[in-house]
């Protein structure tokens, strides 16, 4: 039997990574194959528009069987990854002041229509799942984080995002909670720096409240952030926490779907060790999908890593962030009723460029 037929048939591996361009070269496309490999993720630098998107979500599932899970950050406001021949979303902070405004219902049903657009638009061009909803509490403290944030309120902010997860699934979209078990608290951004927030477990409980919203909703995936919460955890950051993901996500709030860790590669990992030493403590503690971002060096290592040490977990909980056809489509009627919902959210964000 021919190596590549061999490899299209292995089970998806731990491993979710990037390509360089708008197309995966023939050495990324090698390295997709690798059995460590389980999916995609897309930035920018991949995404022209949907239709090209469409025709690379395609050809990124033709290259193995089960198919490569395809994911993106399409959050809203300045995260959102595609922005030709798609919705323009405005930051979720928008759904928040609408809950100021006009109460918490009225809220939970502009959410649950963005998550409906959004799922219907994302999956249309062959995307599993998208990273969000973003459930950081808003204490004005994080830039990173900012107006990524849905409310400072807890229960609103799990009530706003399990609405935006009901339309999100009605479409067949799989989503990621993020950023266990919280990231508001502190102003440096993991990307460049380990946060540190000091707070007792006590104090980080009404940052769980969120997480524990959409556990109960049936959100197939939680990140973890790559913050050091000493008061929990004295050496690892949550991301790499057997304390973090095996005590108190899985044990203590029931959830058991996905533990997507954030990007490997950020500079709030790297205390850790190299990135084989990475890859072994996140799945230690309890991950099952890891994120390797804008580092194909890295990647490479990863997939040599794991590759050395002959077994290494496969994706059972996995087949939850495969994306699902729609439970009904979305009519003409419906996606006028949304798209009015985004543009009146709109309205909610001076500055906001659409």
């Amino acid at each position: 039997m021919p190596l590549q037929t061999e490899l299209q048939r292995l089970a998806r591996g731990p491993l979710m990574v990037d390509i360089a361009g708008l197309r995966p070269t023939v050495a990324e496309c090698a390295m997709l194959r690798q059995p460590a490999v389980g999916g995609v993720i897309l930035f920018a630098r991949n995404c022209v528009d949907a239709e090209q998107v469409r025709a690379l979500c395609g050809e990124l599932h033709a290259l193995r069987s089960p198919p490569l899970l395809i994911g993106i950050d399409q959050e809203g406001g300045r995260v959102q990854r595609l922005r030709t021949g798609v919705t323009r979303f405005p930051p979720m902070a928008t759904l928040g002041r609408l809950a100021d405004r006009d109460g918490l219902e009225r809220a939970q049903t502009a959410a649950r229509d963005w998550g409906l657009l959004l799922g219907t638009e994302l999956r249309a061009l062959g995307l599993d799942m998208d990273f969000t909803p973003c459930v950081d509490l808003d204490r004005s403290v994080s830039a990173v984080i900012g107006d990524r944030a849905i409310h400072r309120d807890p229960e609103w902010v799990g009530g706003i995002a399990v609405a935006l997860w009901e339309g999100m699934v009605r479409a067949g979209l799989q989503g990621v909670a993020k950023h266990f078990p919280g990231h508001g608290a502190v102003a440096a951004d993991s990307h460049l720096d380990l946060p540190l927030d000091k707070r007792p477990l006590s104090a980080i409980q009404e940052d769980l409240q969120p997480f524990a919203a959409l556990i109960a909703a049936g959100i197939p995936a939680i990140m973890p952030a790559h913050c050091l919460y000493p008061q929990v955890d004295t050496e690892r950051p949550a991301g790499f926490s057997p304390r973090w993901l095996q005590d108190i996500l899985r044990k203590d709030m029931g959830f058991t779907g996905v533990v997507v860790s954030d990007d490997l590669s950020m500079a709030g990992a790297h205390g850790v060790g190299d990135m084989g030493a990475r890859v072994d403590a996140a799945l230690a503690a309890g991950a099952d999908l890891l994120l390797i971002c804008n580092d194909p060096e890295g990647a490479q290592t990863a997939v040599a890593h794991l590759r050395s040490k002959g077994e290494f977990p496969t994706g059972n909980r996995l087949e939850r962030l495969a994306g699902n056809a729609a439970t009904a489509p979305l009519s003409v009627a419906d996606r006028a009723r949304c798209l009015r919902q985004i543009e009146q959210l709109r309205a909610l964000a001076p500055g906001f460029a659409g």
